[in-house]
């Protein structure tokens, strides 16, 4: 089947509203096109399921979308039909009625893009429906979910290719997904069985996103700082459990921001009420655990900040990428303590059993998470460049500074913390390398606390032998020898610090070692975000897009993004030919809204003349 060039910039334009494809896409796209299977790994923003959306709407067959998420599935349909395109979802969300109803339709061929959940796969009247029609792609969404090494994994997402085997010819078939190692790709090809598939991995970096890694001694009090200078902004903070959550999300009530939640423990009928009024901006804050957020297409969040540090940086990655999906400056920021990872250690080795696995494979995924975690830790107490430790992971070349994290706008000094290292691994060894970081620490700096007293360690040689360091000082000299290989952190509910064979170099055999600290600020966090020189044009077109988002019931951006917004004040444009200039305004768009967006920008054009 030959497709030309222009079909496929036509249904760009026509129904999503734009005349350019981003980097990557029309690769994919045209890969697809051919008939070969594809791998993509796109990050968070860049368009990836514009890379099997477009080929579903040239292709004269169905295209099924394996989701993870009942919230993505809703989101991306939500917009589909916006832009007038057929498509549904089939998820547990929906009646017995509903569920008939769309397989009903999926038979007269209503729909042409088709989202479904992969535990839907192996239902027998869905394969029934789907043995009746022509299925031209399957694209697997956040197909990382399919391999053990990703951090999302999915027993069901295994069942992929038996669901392709029942069916009558074997369609193409597309995996996608943001994050990926990669050992992780070569799961993806391997176990949905992909056949010379074109794979592109179109880079990581998010050039819009400021990272920055803070270490405050109040976490609480850091927030509200933080939420204090963003308050014109939309935002999530994610926490590690439910009890966060629910903590910081009264303290945040309780200081005036207009905050909700969202984790696992709530009633569905609230965990949607309250994503319906972040996704429609009537709460400016999102206080959340890791069960929010994937697949949330809500473009214009100005910042994401973890309360707590996530378990990997695939994770971590993810849920940062949430921010500045407009292309606009965004912040991610991990407010970074010692407990997060011994929080996550205790959770590995004390999480529930997944039926799906064996026993081996059950301690081979706790092994991995282990590893995944270490590594995590390695990006959160690094003194470099932050981008470069998140690209490197990823395998991705890049620059040693980037100028756009908290590291990289610092300024360190050296400091030779050799005999601070030795006074800490002669520490661990006499104390019988029972003890976790926080009692080392104690002893180190001559604590007096109850514990410390009751095992009698004010009497340990080394007690108090680094009184004029901060608990913070000692604990980046912990995190340090760590990171580097000389202690080993155990697992478990009594994680102890064990020096290593390697730490005997510092010990005994002169080896020195340096540490770089904070010397002073560059550059102060403060809030980012696009700036506009028709500042008031932008309000009103906002306000009016918010009152049609009010009136349809739907999310404001799913109206318009505030880029298309931006592209609006700057083109002003007069005519409905004008108007389709504009990124982001197709032709369905234009028919639905064009109207009212040119009168507001007339009438706006008369008060400044």
């Amino acid at each position: 089947m030959q497709i030309g060039k222009s079909e496929k910039y036509n249904v760009l334009k026509k129904y999503f509203g734009y005349t350019a494809f981003r980097r990557g896409q029309e690769e994919m796209i045209d890969a697809v096109l051919s008939g070969r299977d594809v791998l993509g790994v796109m990050p968070t923003g860049a368009g990836k399921s514009l890379c099997y959306q477009i080929p579903a709407l040239l292709f004269p067959g169905v295209t099924l979308v394996v989701s993870p998420l009942i919230s993505l599935m809703k989101d991306q349909v939500h917009a589909l039909v916006q832009s007038g395109i057929p498509a549904a979802y089939i998820n547990s969300s929906l009646t017995r009625e509903q569920y008939s109803r769309a397989l009903y339709n999926i038979g007269r061929g209503k729909y042409k893009i088709i989202y479904v959940a992969p535990e839907r796969l192996d239902s027998r009247s869905f394969i029934n429906a789907c043995q009746q029609i022509p299925i031209s792609m399957l694209a697997v969404d956040e197909a990382h979910c399919v391999s053990q090494w990703g951090q999302d994994f999915r027993p069901h997402y295994l069942e992929i290719p038996d669901f392709i085997a029942q069916l009558p010819r074997r369609p193409i078939v597309g995996a996608f997904t943001a994050t990926a190692t990669g050992r992780v790709k070569e799961d993806i090809k391997s176990i949905l069985k992909l056949r010379d598939p074109f794979t592109a991995t179109t880079g990581f970096d998010r050039p819009n996103l400021y990272f920055s890694v803070l270490r405050p001694t109040s976490k609480k009090q850091k927030l509200l700082e933080l939420l204090a200078q963003r308050k014109e902004k939309s935002g999530i903070v994610y926490c590690a459990t439910r009890k966060n959550v629910e903590e910081v999300c009264d303290l945040l009530n309780a200081h005036g921001f207009a905050a909700t939640r969202y984790h696992a423990g709530l009633l569905d009928e609230e965990r949607k009420q309250n994503q319906e009024d972040f996704t429609f901006d009537k709460k400016t804050v999102m206080v959340a655990t890791n069960a929010f957020g994937m697949g949330i297409d809500k473009s214009n969040i100005g910042y994401v900040i973890h309360y707590n540090m996530p378990k990997d940086l695939e994770s971590y990655y993810q849920e940062a990428g949430r921010a500045g999906r407009d292309g606009e400056k965004a912040e991610c920021i991990l407010l970074y303590s010692p407990r997060d990872v011994r929080l996550h250690d205790f959770l590995i080795h004390n999480a529930k059993e997944q039926s799906d696995l064996t026993p081996e494979q059950q301690a081979d995924a706790i092994r991995k998470e282990g590893e995944r975690l270490k590594k995590m830790t390695f990006y959160a107490t690094s003194r470099d460049c932050l981008r470069h430790s998140i690209l490197q992971y990823f395998g991705e070349a890049s620059p040693q500074n980037c100028g756009n994290c908290s590291n990289c706008s610092t300024e360190f000094e050296t400091l030779d913390i050799t005999v601070d290292a030795q006074k800490i691994l002669s520490c661990i060894l006499r104390t019988g390398q029972r003890f976790g970081a926080k009692m080392i620490c104690d002893i180190l700096r001559g604590s007096e606390n109850k514990k410390l007293l009751s095992f009698n360690l004010q009497n340990q040689s080394t007690y108090g032998l680094l009184k004029d360091l901060k608990e913070t000082q000692v604990r980046d000299r912990i995190d340090y020898l760590i990171s580097e290989g000389y202690i080993r952190a155990t697992g478990g509910e009594y994680p102890a610090l064990r020096v290593e064979q390697s730490a005997k170099e510092i010990l005994y055999n002169g080896l020195e070692l340096s540490l770089k600290v904070p010397k002073k600020k560059k550059h102060k966090i403060t809030a980012v975000g696009g700036d506009t020189s028709n500042e008031d044009l932008f309000t009103t077109l906002r306000q009016l897009r918010t009152e049609i988002a009010t009136a349809e019931k739907v999310p404001a951006y799913v109206i318009f993004s505030n880029a298309t917004l931006l592209d609006m004040c700057e083109k002003k444009p007069q005519t409905k030919a004008q108007m389709l200039e504009v990124s982001g305004v197709g032709e369905a768009k234009l028919e639905r809204y064009g109207e009212k967006f040119l009168e507001a920008i007339a009438e706006y054009e008369k008060t400044v003349l």
